[in-house]
This record gives C-alpha cells, structure tokens and sequence, in this order.
C-alpha cells in the first residue's frame, strides 16, 4: 500500500514543480497560479466526506480503485489537454478528486487488514505521503527539462494505473465490519468527539501550513537563488524540494515514534511550534546566501511534517470504530479544505504585498503559514481539556 501511494502521487506536486514554468509559458499571475495549486485540494475537499463514510459501509479498496483510476485520466488528460488557467483548473480539481479517493482509503484499507501495531502502520503509511511527495518534485524535475512538462504529466498519470494495479492483484477482498446506525453523511457523532475533533482541527492547521510552503517552495527557492545572485544554484529548487520530502518522511515516521514513547499531543506540539517560528523567519531569510538557504529549507521541512505520522495515528485511536471512516472523512475533509484555501492566500498575499519579486512579500506570506500552524497545539489543548478524559499516553 505504501508502494501505491506513491506511485498515486506522482502528479500531486507536479504543477507545483513546475509552477515558474507555467507562469511564464500561460502568464499567470501569482493568485491565478495560487488558484490552479489549491483546487488540486478543493476538489479532494469536496469529495472526500462522502468517500471516506462510504467505507464504513463498502469495502475500502473498491473506493480506492476507483480514485487510481481517476487520478490516472486527469494525469493523462493534462498531459494531452491543458492549455492555460480553466483547462489546468478542470484537471487539476479532478485530480484532487482521485486523491481524496486513495490517500485516506487506503490507509482504510490497510488499517481493515492489519492486525500488528496500528499505530505503526498508519504512521509508516502517513510518513509515506512525504516520500510521494519527494517523488512527485524528483520525477517531475527529472523529465520536464528533457522531454517538456506534458511527458511529465504523463508519466504520472502512468503511475497511478500501477496503482491500480497494486490495488487490483495484492488487496484481498474484506466486507466492512458493522455499520453505525444513522445515515451516511451524519457527522454529528463525529464532532461529538472532542478526542478526535482535537486532532483533526491540529491537522487541518497542519495542512494549511504544509501545503502552504509545499505549492510555493520551488517559486521562493528561484527567487531567493535570484536574490542571493546565484545564477546556477546547486542542488537546483525542484532538486531540493524533493530531497525535503526524503526527509519529511524520515521525521514523520521519527515524529510517530516520539508520539508512542511520550505524550501524542506533546510529541505534536513540538514540532507544530518549531515549525511555526521557522515560517516566521524563513521569507524574511531570502538574500542569504543559497546552500543557507537550502538547509533551512530541510529543516523547515523536517519540522512541518513531524507531527503527520503523530496526527492521524491520534485521530484513527480516537475514533469510534464502527464511526472510523466517518472520522477519517472530517479528518480528510477539514484537512483539505486547510490545503485548499492556504496556497491561494499565499498568492493573494505575493500579490498585495509588492509581487514574488519582493522579500517582504515572501515574508509576510510564510508568516501567514507560521500563524496557521500555531493554532493546532492550542485546538488540543482547549479540546483534549475539555474531553473528559486523561491524557493521551504513549503508543
């Protein structure tokens, strides 16, 4: 499954990795390229809620055929059809769509079918969205400047069929435990839940930083190269992201590991807050001089993803079992909507702000990531204080 979601995930960051490339090639401003990264996300929002409940009550691994498939028409149809900002926009919001059908499902359908350490298993699953990611910005890197930005989108649209095709040999078929009473989209039990609500509000701050810095790190990487007057930077920004997403992964799983051997909300909150002083700082950094640069970026990146892994595994244990997909689909759904509108307001921001040519401008747009960020350790404290509840201990 892991082996499958990155394979999935080939084309998440793929117009993101090329983001300078469309701006100049389409002459997109930076809120009409902030739109095109966060519809990706709008439409795994729009979905989501109602494909994670239906696993409650259908097998998970027919949800995620389904949303391979998917993910690989919008990949191909980019590739063959996009030519500006409506066509990329239709893509790329149907491409969100095959996201929220694998990403959550799958972990469903590994958590249905795993009898060891959950906890585990969902943070190496979880940690694995990094490695995909790091795909996503490598491969992406790797055939645009040969064979132009479509041979790309069509590699990744090739990628999610082998998705497909992991799903369809190595997931045996698994009927769904028993149902919870109610209908299917009655999410009233699940914000019932302050446990989990906790969790999924710190992850919907998560992912509004994460995929805040994620859709505009190669874009601010040019130009701080261009303000540190290096005109061959090495490693080169789509380089360099995903090597941060190598290392997101390993800080992931680190961050998993830390959340069973110590308090979860405590292991989530260290990283939350060191991420969210790095965002305060890291804009305002542009002008040092680029390999400074770099090493914060891996820093940055290291400290944003930690808390993954350490997130869901809180909101998967939070969960009432016979209500999981249900949790998982706010969870997802709350999430996305965080990723949706957080790449747009840092274009909104580029643009009011004196253009992506300006450090104050990168400045204040990162600072708005740092704000985000430092919103999910007070959801859970003010929640999990209120939940009636002792602590969250370790595992």
């Amino acid at each position: 499954m892991c082996a499958a979601e990155v394979l999935a995930m080939l084309g998440v960051f793929a117009f993101p990795a090329l983001l300078p490339t469309f701006q100049a090639e389409w002459a997109l401003s930076n809120t009409e390229a902030g739109w095109i990264n966060g519809i990706y996300f709008a439409g795994n929002a729009a979905s989501v809620a109602f494909l994670m409940s239906a696993t409650d009550r259908v097998d998970a691994r027919h949800v995620y055929r389904l949303g391979a498939l998917v993910s690989a028409l919008a990949g191909l149809g980019f590739a063959f059809l996009a030519q500006g900002f409506w066509s990329a926009l239709i893509l790329r919001g149907l491409a969100g769509v095959g996201l929220a059908a694998t990403y959550m499902p799958g972990l469903k359908a590994l958590v249905d079918r795993y009898s060891g350490a959950q906890a585990r298993a969902v943070s190496f699953y979880t940690a694995t969205f990094s490695l995909g990611t790091a795909g996503s910005f490598l491969v992406t890197g790797a055939i645009a400047p040969l064979h132009g930005w479509r041979a790309a989108f069509l590699v990744a649209g090739l990628g999610a069929l082998g998705a497909l095709l992991i799903a369809q040999l190595l997931l045996d078929p698994r009927p769904p435990g028993p149902v919870a009473p109610g209908r299917l989209l009655d999410f009233r039990p699940v914000f019932r839940n302050r446990r989990a609500m906790a969790y999924v509000l710190a992850y919907g701050a998560h992912c509004w930083e994460l995929f805040g810095q994620r859709g505009w790190m190669v874009a601010f990487l040019v130009f701080a190269a261009a303000a540190a007057h290096d005109a061959d930077p090495w490693p080169a920004p789509t380089l360099l992201v995903g090597a941060s997403g190598l290392v997101a992964m390993a800080a992931s799983i680190l961050g998993g590991e830390l959340a069973m051997r110590i308090r979860r909300p405590l292991a989530i909150s260290l990283f939350m807050l060191g991420g969210a002083a790095m965002a305060a700082f890291y804009g305002f950094a542009a002008g040092l001089p680029y390999a400074a640069m770099a090493i914060l970026c891996l820093v940055y990146n290291a400290l944003v993803q930690g808390d993954s892994a350490a997130l869901t595994a809180g909101t998967v244990a939070a969960a009432d079992p016979v209500r999981r997909g249900s949790t998982m689909a706010v969870h997802s759904l709350i999430g996305f909507i965080a990723a949706f509108l957080s790449p747009v307001v840092v274009g909104v921001i580029l643009d009011r702000a004196g253009g992506a040519g300006s450090v104050t401008a990168w400045g204040l747009a990162f600072l708005s990531l740092g704000v985000a960020a430092a919103l999910g350790p007070l959801a859970l404290a003010l929640l999990l204080g209120r939940a009636g509840a002792p602590p969250d201990r370790p595992g």
